[in-house]
């Protein structure tokens, strides 16, 4: 049986299933990522992205964290690839319960998903740090400088978790709940060497841990079914 095919067994079997993706999962859909060669590490700025997205650089130079956050964070005319339709289709389908995730895109809600836990946040909400008064991703794009909330004048803050910052525990809780009771964990798009996030899926008991990741990973070794294939390939090939 190849590993395709195992896993089309373990699909059609299952109807607790949980994802775990990262931003391999969207640069099918032409989302750069941050560590592959074409990846925003290896493009030339004046400062790595990680310290322009950190809160320091968001709080002592924000007028610049928007320019480089307009320019290469808001990706708003990337469409959900088959990976994202896959896994909206196996929740309809009352096999997938939850899709947990380190991008900020939407990408899953597009496709139709329902049950996401967005462990990074999302460019789509934007709040008043001084107000609490919600923003869409719009009103953040449109503008050329800092933006200030039309209601108090405070400053406006992507709902993202920059570097230095903690996750939203009731995302945490949410998804260590999901991953906990899942009979299948299918891992994807990730390279799981980035924490907190890649140490959830240490909270999966079961199985069946499915990886599926061009490059190896650190987990692999640990995983019952290792696919090194591209995800929309993978996930699209599956049957209901």
């Amino acid at each position: 049986m190849t590993p395709q095919e195992q896993l089309q067994q373990w699909i059609q079997g299952s109807d607790n299933i949980v994802f775990f993706g990262g931003a391999g999962v969207s640069t099918e859909s032409g989302i750069p990522d941050f560590r592959s060669v074409d990846g925003l590490y290896n493009q030339k700025y004046d400062e790595p992205p990680e310290t322009i997205l950190s809160h320091t650089y968001f709080t002592r130079r924000t007028k610049d964290f928007y320019r480089f956050y307009r320019d290469k964070m808001l990706c708003l005319d990337a469409k959900p690839n088959a990976a994202h339709l896959k896994l909206a289709e196996l929740e309809r389908a009352g096999k997938l319960k939850a899709v947990v995730t380190q991008n900020i895109d939407g990408l899953h809600q597009l496709a139709g998903s329902r049950t996401v836990y967005e462990l990074h946040g999302s460019v789509h909400r934007n709040y008043c740090t001084k107000c609490r008064t919600f923003y869409g991703v719009d009103f953040v794009q449109a503008g050329t400088d800092i933006p200030l909330c039309p209601v108090c004048g405070g400053l406006v803050k992507p709902d993202v978790v920059l570097y230095e910052e903690g996750l939203d525990q009731a995302v945490v809780e949410g998804a260590v709940r999901a991953i906990a009771g899942a009979d299948v964990l299918i891992v994807g798009g990730t390279s799981l060497v980035v924490y907190p996030a890649a140490g959830l899926i240490n909270y999966y008991c079961g199985n069946k841990l499915v990886l599926i990741n061009r490059d190896p990973t650190p987990y692999d070794r640990e995983a019952d079914l290792v696919l090194h294939d591209s995800l929309g390939k993978v996930l699209g090939g599956i049957a209901l």
